[in-house]
C-alpha cells in the first residue's frame, strides 16, 4: 500500500479498492439509462463519480516515477523552470488586463500554484483555485499552506470574474462523446451490460466529426461538446481578462486526418499508457488528446479573443525557459529539457491564449513560432 493510502480522511477507499465498487456504480448507471450509457457520461463517472472515480479517490495520481505509486507526471511537477517560465506570460496578462487575480482549474498537486504564487510575489493579489476533488484540494491546501492568505478555493464560478485563468491538462480530462464510422456509417459508441461485464456497443447517430473524414474505411474518434461548453462559460463570467490552456492536442486538419483512424482516446496507470477504459476503474486516468480549433473557434464565438497558439517548446522558449536552465544545476537542467524536447512534451503539447474585454495585444509567449494560422 502506498504511503498516501494508509488513511482516508474523507472515507474514500484508495484506487485499488474502487474498482469493484465504481463498477457496480457504473453498472447501475447504465441500467437506470436503459442498458447503455454513451461514453461522454461513462467517462465522467469512471473519472469523478464522488468517492470513487479516478480523481475522486485517494490513489496517488501525480510523480516523476511509478515506484511512488504514481501514475503520470504534468509540467510543473517535472520542473518548477515550467511555472517561473508561465509566470511571465501571466504577468504580462495580468498587466495588460488590469487585473490582480488567478483563476487556476484543475490545480493538481497544487505545484504550478506554488510556482506562480512565488515568482508573480506582490502583483498577485489573490489566487482561486477550481477543483473537483475534495482529495486534491486537501493535498492543494498543505502543499500551499505558506500562501493562505491568498488562496482561496471556489465551489462555483461567480457571476463576474476579472483575472487570468490557467488551465495545465485540464481541457484533455473532459470527457468526451466517441464516434465510430463502420461501413460507412456514423454510430456513438458506448457502453452496456455484457454477461455482466462493461463492454463496448455501437448505435447509429446523426452525429459528425466536424469536418469530413476521407477514405471508405472504418474510423474511430471524438468529439468535444464538453471543453468546447467551457470555454463558453467561462467566457460568460470573464468580463475582463486572459486565459492560458496548456495540454497535448493538435488542430483540427491534424486531430481528424484520414490516418488518425483509431482516435486519440487514452490511459494511464504507473506511467504505462494502454487504451482500454474499461479496464481497472478508478484506478487509472482516461484522457483524449484537444481539439484546439474547437476550442478556439468556440471561444471566439463567445466573445474571446484568441492571442496565440503554438507549441509548448516555442512558448516556454519565448517566456526565457533557455536562461532559466542556464541558471539551474545540471539535474533540474535535465528535467526541464524535458518541458521542450520534440520527442517528450515540447511538440506534443500545445498553448493557446484568450483574452476578454481587453485590446489584444502581442503576448511574448508568442512572440515566435506563433501557429494561430493553423487553427
Amino acid at each position: 500500500m502506498h504511503e498516501n493510502e494508509t488513511a482516508h480522511p474523507n472515507g474514500s477507499p484508495p484506487a485499488r479498492e474502487a474498482s469493484p465498487a465504481l463498477q457496480a456504480h457504473i453498472a447501475q448507471a447504465i441500467e437506470a439509462a436503459g442498458g447503455w450509457l454513451g461514453f461522454d457520461r461513462f467517462m465522467a463517472l469512471a473519472l469523478y463519480a464522488p468517492g470513487l472515480g479516478y480523481y475522486a479517490n485517494t490513489g496517488r495520481k501525480f510523480g516523476a516515477m511509478p515506484e511512488g505509486g504514481s501514475d503520470f507526471v504534468t509540467a510543473p511537477e517535472l520542473s518548477p523552470l515550467f511555472g517561473q517560465a508561465l509566470a511571465v506570460q501571466v504577468a504580462d496578462m495580468l498587466e495588460r488586463t488590469g487585473t490582480d487575480e488567478v483563476w487556476e482549474f484543475g490545480a493538481g498537486t497544487g505545484a504550478l500554484a506554488a510556482q506562480l504564487l512565488e515568482h508573480l510575489g506582490p502583483r498577485l493579489r489573490r489566487y482561486t483555485i477550481v477543483d473537483l476533488s475534495a482529495e486534491l484540494r486537501a493535498r492543494q491546501q498543505a502543499r500551499l499552506a505558506g500562501h493562505a492568505g491568498k488562496l482561496h478555493w471556489a465551489d462555483a464560478l461567480p457571476a463576474q470574474i476579472e483575472g487570468v485563468l490557467v488551465g495545465n491538462e485540464v481541457l484533455d480530462a473532459m470527457p468526451v462523446q466517441l464516434l465510430h464510422r463502420v461501413a460507412g456509417q456514423w454510430h456513438e459508441r458506448g457502453v452496456a451490460l455484457q454477461g455482466g461485464a462493461l463492454a463496448w456497443q455501437d448505435r447509429p447517430t446523426a452525429l459528425r466529426p466536424p469536418v469530413e473524414i476521407p477514405g471508405p474505411h472504418d474510423y474511430l474518434t471524438e468529439i468535444h461538446p464538453q471543453g468546447q461548453a467551457f470555454v463558453r462559460t467561462l467566457a460568460g463570467h470573464v468580463q475582463r481578462g486572459a486565459a492560458l490552456l496548456v495540454d497535448y492536442g493538435f488542430p483540427e486538419a491534424e486531430y481528424y486526418h484520414p490516418q488518425r483512424s483509431t482516435g486519440t482516446l487514452m490511459c494511464h496507470q504507473a506511467h504505462r499508457a494502454d487504451a482500454d477504459p474499461l479496464a481497472d476503474l478508478g484506478a487509472k486516468d482516461i484522457t483524449a488528446h484537444v481539439d484546439f480549433t474547437g476550442i478556439a473557434v468556440a471561444a471566439q464565438d463567445a466573445g474571446w479573443d484568441v492571442l496565440g497558439y503554438t507549441s509548448q517548446a516555442r512558448f516556454l522558449i519565448n517566456c526565457g525557459l533557455p536562461a532559466l536552465m542556464e541558471a539551474a544545476p545540471v539535474p533540474q537542467r535535465a528535467m526541464a529539457h524535458r518541458l521542450i524536447a520534440e520527442h517528450e512534451m515540447g511538440e506534443l503539447f500545445k498553448v493557446l491564449a484568450l483574452a476578454k474585454g481587453a485590446v489584444p495585444w502581442d503576448a511574448p509567449g508568442f512572440s515566435n513560432g506563433d501557429r494561430s494560422h493553423t487553427l
